[in-house]
């Protein structure tokens, strides 16, 4: 009998879907809940709180076991950087980009050798992941980046300043894409891996941000850095395309984020609006405040079927370059219409950190500018409609 593949949305993820993300938000409830406006306020990144989520699995999630991973799919990954960014955005986001991109690229591109010395560290949270391709002239621009890699022997020095890199200054390994060949040239950047206490490898200005506070980003600083070639990861060359296929995935995971952004400043809100008494009765019965609602759940409800079917398309390795894009567009700008939707809602308290909706409309900015802006998202989707 032949047997269908399912190409629709998947309703019914399973009970280890339902069990990672029960365990996901447990942790966020238990560990991070208590935490929040603290990390916020001083801007302190919880390195330990990472080593923790490696116990849970959640530092290596779509690393197979045989690595010391979790071994799963996207749907398991996704709804764990949902269940934690609903609670601290922040943790959410440095959870995604130590798997996502730091961690999925040596999985994706990295030798046997590689992976075997890399992936287990990192898996288990052991180690904490870093990710360079911006720099500072160069955001969407990356064909423009100036970091260099020269070759010296078996070696290669490494110059150059990466910026707006989550783990920045805490990270013990990152993953970085310099030039290797001419300026401009997609296959002119290769990828390389540098351990943290590598010398001419240092750590630069750590950046004060609007939202997302307890996810560190800071810079990473190349002077005169030698690593042998043992620690690049592909072919010469190749650095620029291996990037472009990690930012698929990535995106999604940015997908997930803004959809635990939109779903905690909704769920903050609907239960305010209920419990708000305004001429006499809950202001949730006033056709102003219920249409807002209204609104707002549609929009989580579409964010979050365009982000499964986008899961379901890498899960099976399908090209998934235009769906995910059009899942981080549309999730990370409802994100921000919804958290600003539920700062509205709470009117004054809305703009006091004693309510949690105040955080949410600062972190959920974000989402529309890293891996990619929302213009960046549609120049992709329209090249792949328009080929």
């Amino acid at each position: 009998m032949e047997t269908k593949v399912q190409t629709g949305p998947v309703f019914d993820l399973g009970e280890t879907h339902e069990m990672v993300r029960n365990a996901a938000r447990d942790f966020a409830i238990q560990q991070i809940a208590p935490h929040v406006m603290d990390w916020d306020e001083r801007q302190f990144f919880p390195k330990d709180l990472l080593h923790s989520a490696g116990n849970m699995g959640f530092m290596g999630v779509l690393v197979p076991e045989h690595y010391g991973g979790s071994g799963l799919g996207y749907f398991e990954y996704t709804a764990i950087i949902e269940q934690i960014s609903k609670v601290d955005p922040s943790i959410g986001l440095s959870i995604a980009a130590h798997n996502s991109l730091c961690t999925n690229h040596i999985l994706q591109f990295g030798s046997e050798d590689q992976k075997q010395r890399w992936l287990p560290r990192l898996a288990s949270g052991e180690w904490i992941g870093a990710w360079g391709l911006t720099e500072h002239n160069t955001g969407s621009d990356a064909g423009g980046m100036l970091s260099t890699a020269i070759p010296d022997g078996d070696e290669w020095v490494l110059n150059g300043t990466k910026n707006f890199i989550t783990h920045g200054s805490s990270g013990d390994v990152a993953v970085v894409v310099v030039r290797t060949g001419e300026k401009g040239d997609s296959r002119g950047m290769t990828a390389f891996v540098v351990e943290r206490g590598t010398p001419g490898f240092s750590a630069g200005k750590k950046e004060n941000k609007l939202g997302m506070r307890a996810s560190e980003t800071a810079e990473l600083v190349f002077d005169e850095c030698r690593i042998p070639d043992e620690n690049r990861l592909g072919p010469v060359g190749d650095g620029f395309i291996q990037s472009m296929k990690i930012l698929d995935g990535g995106r999604i995971s940015i997908a997930a984020l803004s959809l635990g952004i939109a779903r905690g400043a909704y769920e903050a809100a609907l239960k305010y609006s209920a419990e708000r008494v305004q001429f006499g009765k809950p202001i949730s019965s006033f056709q102003g405040i219920s249409f807002k609602l209204a609104q707002m759940a549609t929009e989580i409800e579409a964010s979050e079927l365009l982000m499964h079917k986008a899961c379901y398309e890498k899960n099976i390795e399908r090209p998934m370059t235009k769906i995910s894009a059009m899942c981080k567009l549309y999730a990370s700008e409802a994100c921000v219409r919804i958290a600003n939707e539920a700062v509205q809602i709470f009117g004054g308290y809305g703009y006091s950190k004693d309510f949690p909706v105040e955080k949410f409309y600062r972190d959920s900015k974000l989402c529309t500018i890293g891996e990619g802006t929302s213009e960046i998202q549609k120049v992709v989707i329209a090249k792949q409609i328009l080929k």
